[in-house]
């Protein structure tokens, strides 16, 4: 590719070869359940416990929402297969060479808030694993969100990822390989002692909570199918190195509904069983755990820090790597940009968000899920309905190729992309609390319920729209 431009290619961000496509269907059904096993998609479902709903509805709306999710993933996916090319790089075909900047950086910064949620799940094991092991460390007083020694826990943890930063994807594809098994053998064992300890028919037998208003169901599914949606859109980072299209097809569909309705039941049944041998129902799995007695507890806490170790570096390390390299790829490497998110993480505060089950599943699964709906819905139309299947390889590296639009931005996707979001934007406000509800109209803030959905579905159809009305230049570059 002998036109590059340097300000767009590095060699992190160059198609992979054919040496480099080494991942086969169990690759990616162990990267999927490394990242499914976590503490996340445990306190989703004791989340929706908390807001109301039975826990046959839970699993249900799992199932539905992670199917729902894993269709643009699959199709997204085969990008990456085809053109080896990393979702930043295939961005620059629907906004522009430079305009991808946009959604990789909005993609990058919903991983650094992931990479540091994962880090205080972390912190949160290590911490309790080191009180099972008899260290006796504080936690957080009245009025705190977090105690100084679960603070420094954070750090530590965020170290170790540094490690996987450093060695690439590989060592993170030997770490799921390893670590898979493992975390399937420790929800299996934490399943059994439950079921032991509370009989079946009253473990699956609490009552609903009774919040106000009901159970949220759409926009419970709409959060549900944002937790992946992150990876809908960076998916080509993964699958860039797949043997075969297929091998990325059949190890995401193996991978990804069935484990997650399967590790949340195992969050259902830890949250009813808290409840009803401590009397109080834990959300998070460290809270069960230290009470199980110090062998069982320090086994199923140092499984916590695995189960979190390989979904963080995954999930969320391998995006942003991608994404902030893309800014300035002659200056950011892979492992440069991985250090840059890692760092932004430590800007967030995982605790405060965390402090009630609506503020993770509504604020911030909702919230973030209607952004990455616009843009997997332009990617999709861009790639499938507008070029066909068919990109230019090389102009996704020069200046002034098909790619170029209007000084390296497209601005139609940018417009498709506010109309797809704005529109939510009111309802994400009276959730998240900043505007009181009265002050928006209802229609408004109902909206947000189905934000995913929405921007999708209107970010797509207005970039479709406009597509069409597009230079002969840009269509001719498309279709070649």
């Amino acid at each position: 590719m002998s036109t590059n431009d340097h300000s767009l290619s590095n060699e992190d961000l160059l198609p992979t070869t054919a040496a480099q496509r080494t991942w086969r269907i169990r690759d990616f059904t162990a990267l999927w359940i490394g990242m499914v096993v976590c503490v996340p998609t445990y306190t989703m479902a004791s989340s929706m416990l908390d807001q109301g709903f039975t826990w046959q509805m839970a699993i249900w709306l799992v199932f539905v929402a992670n199917c729902i999710v894993l269709v643009p993933m699959i199709l997204i996916g085969r990008t990456g297969t085809r053109y080896g090319v990393p979702f930043p790089v295939l961005a620059r075909a629907s906004f522009g060479v430079k305009g991808a900047n946009l959604p990789a950086v909005l993609r990058g910064l919903v991983a650094c808030g992931w990479f540091s949620i994962n880090c205080y799940f972390g912190a949160l094991a290590l911490h309790g694993f080191l009180n099972v092991i008899g260290m006796g460390l504080a936690g957080p007083g009245e009025g705190e969100f977090i105690s100084t020694s679960q603070l420094v826990c954070f750090y530590a943890f965020w170290a170790v990822h540094i490690y996987f930063i450093w060695n690439g994807v590989e060592s993170i594809r030997k770490l799921e390989v390893f670590a898979a098994p493992l975390m399937l053998v420790a929800s299996i064992a934490l399943v059994a002692w439950a079921l032991v300890q509370v009989p079946a028919a009253q473990l699956f037998d609490l009552p609903a909570k009774v919040v106000e208003g009901g159970p949220k169901t759409w926009a419970a599914l709409t959060g549900l199918v944002g937790f992946w949606a992150t990876l809908a859109l960076n998916i080509p980072d993964f699958t860039r190195f797949a043997k075969s299209n297929r091998d990325q097809v059949t190890g995401q569909a193996l991978g990804l509904p069935i484990p997650m309705a399967l590790f949340s039941m195992v969050g259902i049944i830890g949250f009813s069983a808290s409840q009803i041998l401590y009397g109080k129902a834990q959300m998070f799995p460290d809270g069960l755990l230290t009470q199980m007695g110090t062998f069982a507890s320090a086994i199923g806490l140092l499984v916590i820090l695995l189960a979190n170790l390989t979904t963080n570096v995954a999930a969320n390390l391998v995006s942003p790597s991608y994404d902030f390299s893309n800014i300035a790829p002659d200056k950011i490497s892979f492992r440069t940009g991985g250090l840059i998110a890692a760092g932004i993480g430590l800007l967030f505060m995982p605790w405060k968000l965390l402090a009630t089950s609506g503020g993770y599943l509504f604020t911030w699964l909702g919230g973030y899920g209607t952004l990455l709906g616009a843009i997997a819905g332009i990617l999709l139309v861009d790639y499938y309905l507008v070029r066909k299947g068919e990109l230019k390889v090389d102009d996704l590296y020069r200046r002034n190729g098909a790619y170029e639009y209007s000084g390296g931005w497209n601005i139609h996707a940018l417009i498709a992309f506010a109309l797809g979001v704005l529109p939510c934007l009111p309802g994400y406000l009276v959730v998240s609390g900043v505007l009181d509800r009265a002050s928006v109209a209802a229609p408004l803030v109902s909206l947000f319920d189905f934000g995913w959905f929405f921007s999708l579905a209107v970010a797509g159809s207005y970039y479709l729209i406009t597509a069409k009305r597009t230079s002969s230049l840009t269509l001719s570059g498309a279709r070649s």
